[in-house]
């Protein structure tokens, strides 16, 4: 290994150590890993060059517009609205809370796009009311952490468009259609281990719905719903790019929570607009110095060392595929998904494709493999606003969390070795072909 590599990776993780901000980290390793072979100026002007670079692209132009219709929809009114309407659905049955908690985390982490914003929502006011019916408060932060990243999986996705980036140009309409089936298979994970654990402890059933209460809470969380429906519907149906579809979603997000819901008022708009900007601002930081690290791992040819290594570890596919995950999985970690996805694809897509595997499995199978990050510690987002939330800790939580990990892990497998899963649908909509 050169000196060079060494530096990047030692920088990295010492600043890391030093709980210094990931994107922060990225840059300051790879500026110093071209310290080593060239003089400081030229390191310097390397490095802005291949972050200004790793974000001009049109396809990231979605990423500000999607992010700004999180939030609207987020501050919108509709998570309540898309709980009783779980309720309707789900709620008599057996544990039915904990499937209404799913659902609910699962429709608004795809309608938000942020797997954060589904626990602090949907957890917000789930887990106080399981609490109440007896529910363990433990288990219902942990369904409520792992079932918000499943929303990540189901459009609109910042982390598929930034794949996109990342492949050389995947169809981010056709990944935006791959992601449904995965992410229905983990919610329908997580729903199955929820009804052994309420078979197990004797939870409560809820009441059956009258038709008239079932039709009212469908119609009042259809407008909610609509817009994963507009989004991919216009995708699908060649109205609109993904590009496009991010500011009808804006438009669309806009107009249902400040006329419709009326749960955002005017003048709360420049805040919100100013919480997109910042939050744009470091998505595209992460996205920037992830880039440069990128080319330096190319620079140094670490991408064909590692393929040679890992093609000459077998000659089974299954073990190489199930190599990569295991290495994704501790990658995800230790690291947040955006640079994840950024470093990582140039290693290990070009492996993939050698085995046969789809550029777009593999994105859907990489996306799904670092989910299970997000809820997983020592630095997962999403699992220290779960704990927040609950008022627990981690140690707590990590035990009923484990039977969650065990059924993600099991849909993880099933779309690594079922390619139909990811690529059924947008072959069906000739959205993307082999």
């Amino acid at each position: 290994m050169d000196l060079s590599v060494i530096v990047l990776l030692l920088t990295f993780v010492v600043l890391l150590f030093l709980n210094v901000p990931i994107a922060i980290s990225i840059g300051v390793a790879t500026f110093c890993a071209m310290l080593v072979t060239i003089d400081f100026v030229p390191a310097a002007m390397t490095v802005a060059q291949r972050m200004g670079g790793g974000i001009n692209s049109f396809a990231l132009l979605a990423i500000p517009f999607f992010i700004l219709s999180g939030l609207l929809m987020g501050r919108g009114g509709i998570a309540h609205r898309l709980i009783e309407f779980a309720k309707v659905i789900v709620g008599f049955l057996p544990g039915g809370l904990a499937f209404v908690n799913i659902i609910s985390c699962t429709l608004f982490g795809a309608i938000s796009g942020s797997a954060v914003a589904a626990t602090s929502a949907i957890g917000g006011f789930m887990i106080p009311t399981m609490n109440k019916e007896g529910y363990d408060k433990n288990f219902n932060a942990a369904i409520t952490v792992s079932s918000s990243t499943t929303g990540l999986l189901i459009p609109p996705s910042n982390i598929l468009i930034v794949y996109s980036l990342a492949s050389g140009g995947v169809s981010i309409a056709a990944l935006f259609v791959a992601g449904y089936l995965p992410g229905i298979l983990v919610a329908l994970s997580l729903m199955a281990v929820c009804a052994v654990y309420a078979k197990m402890h004797g939870y409560p059933v809820g009441r059956i719905p009258s038709a008239k209460e079932f039709v009212k809470k469908t119609v009042d969380a259809l407008p909610s719903l609509m817009l994963i429906v507009l989004v991919i519907g216009g995708i699908i149906g060649g109205i609109f790019t993904a590009t496009e579809a991010s500011v009808v979603a804006v438009l669309y997000s806009l107009g249902l929570s400040v006329f419709i819901y009326r749960e955002v008022k005017i003048r709360e708009l420049p805040q919100i607009l100013v919480k997109s900007v910042e939050t744009t601002a470091i998505v595209m930081l992460l996205i920037g110095t992830s880039t440069a690290m990128s080319w330096m791992l190319s620079y140094e040819n670490i991408p064909q060392n590692i393929s040679e290594s890992l093609m000459g570890l077998s000659d089974n596919p299954l073990i190489i595929l199930l190599t990569i995950n295991l290495i994704l999985l501790c990658v995800g970690v230790f690291m947040d998904m955006t640079p994840a996805v950024l470093i990582f694809t140039p290693i290990f897509l070009p492996i993939a494709v050698e085995l046969g595997m789809s550029p777009l499995h593999f994105g859907i199978m990489m996306v799904l493999n670092l989910c299970i990050g997000l809820c997983t510690p020592p630095v997962g987002a999403v699992l220290f606003v779960g704990c927040g939330i609950a008022k627990t800790t981690i140690a707590k939580l990590v035990k009923p969390l484990m039977p969650m990990y065990a059924a993600m892990i099991l849909a993880l497998l099933a779309v690594t070795y079922i390619p139909a899963i990811s690529e059924f649908l947008p072959i069906y909509f000739d959205l993307y072909s082999k």
